[in-house]
């Protein structure tokens, strides 16, 4: 593909990301299977631009005065130092650039809000401020950037160190990180088609989900709930720190996701985890509760930047709404509750538990809330609280 091809296909990528719900990455990739003409290389650099325009979008648009997908390329090539008019020439590349862009182009800096130097949504703001306080840009600027890929070792068929050996023999970098975590540079590829992962010797999960599963504190023989198990990263690390001795039950609304979670526990050698579609609870009691509720994702916005433009105030209100069910379910099945997202919002977090403990006076903070956020711990932001009877 030439250069104005390429930027074509940025251009149409960005505008079918704006009309889905799809992950970026799995959008992408289901656009260039129907689409043969782009090689290995083609896909590799229109990848890496579209995420970097996604990335920093709100500063690319008001760079532009235009938050369209082909105003947004045109500000993402400036960005790189590259010329739009030599390649906005038509054919298979975009059509010549309008005079109103040529403006655009050639107009003064403007002074820019925080929540465009911060590339965060702009109704995000004070709820931002309330978390981040004087540090909102420095943490703002670091989920901006790319993420490292973390893995947690399944101790139940691997050591850490047979994974290192193993990863490094076939080129992979990777230094020990947490207690049974490894960590590789941003960008590593293909390690969920390496031998250790389609053996069960590893999962793909960042350190602060992985932290969180440990100081749950599970112990073999118990019998746990994950009211919102999703494709069950959780309580696949759950079942190995109970060394698959106990039970878990996972739930979840998604039949698929379930489905996802039995395949990953095969492979990883977990026989304990039976899964069930999320309706009433199944009978307690249970000895933990681990909801990990849905959230916006806000946590996870160094890997999947595509969730700042797509969340807006309703569906803000409408997780509230998710959020605050589940921790009243999760009362009801057991004693213990672990309530966590991947969220860096106050109003996903500490609000929520806030609102229970008030209506249920009989529970309590076992511990300290954890927080993590890529500039505070290195990591995905991660929030969890940690609830007991009194």
């Amino acid at each position: 593909m030439t250069p104005s091809a390429r930027l074509q296909a940025a251009i149409d990528i960005l505008a079918g990301l704006d009309g889905t719900a799809a992950p970026a990455d799995r959008f992408m990739k289901e656009w260039f299977r129907d689409r043969r003409f782009a090689g290995s290389g083609d896909r590799r650099a229109i990848g890496e631009f579209v995420f970097g325009i996604l990335r920093h979008r709100f500063s690319l648009a008001w760079r532009m005065a235009n938050g369209s997908p082909r105003g947004l390329v045109i500000a993402g090539l400036l960005a790189e130092g590259r010329d739009p008019d030599t390649l906005f020439a038509g054919g298979y590349g975009p059509p010549p650039l309008d005079p109103a862009e040529r403006q655009a182009i050639a107009a003064p800096p403007r002074e820019a809000p925080l929540w465009v130097k911060g590339e965060f949504p702009q109704f995000l703001e004070e709820e931002l401020s309330k978390r981040f306080g004087s540090r909102l840009l420095e943490e703002m600027t670091a989920f901006a950037g790319r993420a490292p890929v973390d893995l947690r070792v399944n101790t139940l068929k691997a050591s850490r160190d047979e994974v290192l050996v193993g990863l490094k023999a076939d080129g992979f970098d990777g230094v020990a990180i947490g207690s049974n975590g490894i960590r590789c540079p941003a960008g590593s590829s293909r390690l969920d088609k390496h031998t250790l992962f389609e053996s069960g010797g590893f999962e793909i999960q960042d350190l602060a989900a992985q932290i969180v599963a440990e100081r749950a504190g599970a112990q073999p023989g118990m019998r746990l709930l994950d009211l919102a198990a999703g494709a069950g990263g959780k309580s696949l690390a759950l079942a190995a720190a109970m060394r698959n001795e106990g039970e878990i039950i996972a739930c979840d609304i998604r039949g698929a996701a379930l489905a996802e979670l039995e395949k990953r526990a095969a492979r990883a050698g977990v026989s304990i985890i039976r899964t069930r579609i999320l309706g009433l609870p199944p009978p307690g009691p249970f000895d933990m509760v681990f909801i990990d509720a849905p959230c916006s994702g806000s946590g996870t916005w160094r890997r999947q930047p595509e969730l700042k433009s797509r969340l807006t105030p309703p569906r803000l209100a409408g997780l509230h709404e998710t959020q605050d069910r589940l921790l009243r379910q999760g009362a009801e099945a057991g004693g213990q509750m672990i309530y966590a997202t991947c969220s860096i919002l106050p109003c996903e977090n500490e609000a929520p538990v806030e609102a229970f403990l008030v209506k249920n006076p009989e529970f309590r903070r076992l511990q300290p809330d954890f927080q993590a956020s890529p500039a505070s711990t290195g990591t995905d932001g991660f929030f969890a609280a940690f609830l007991g009877r009194n």
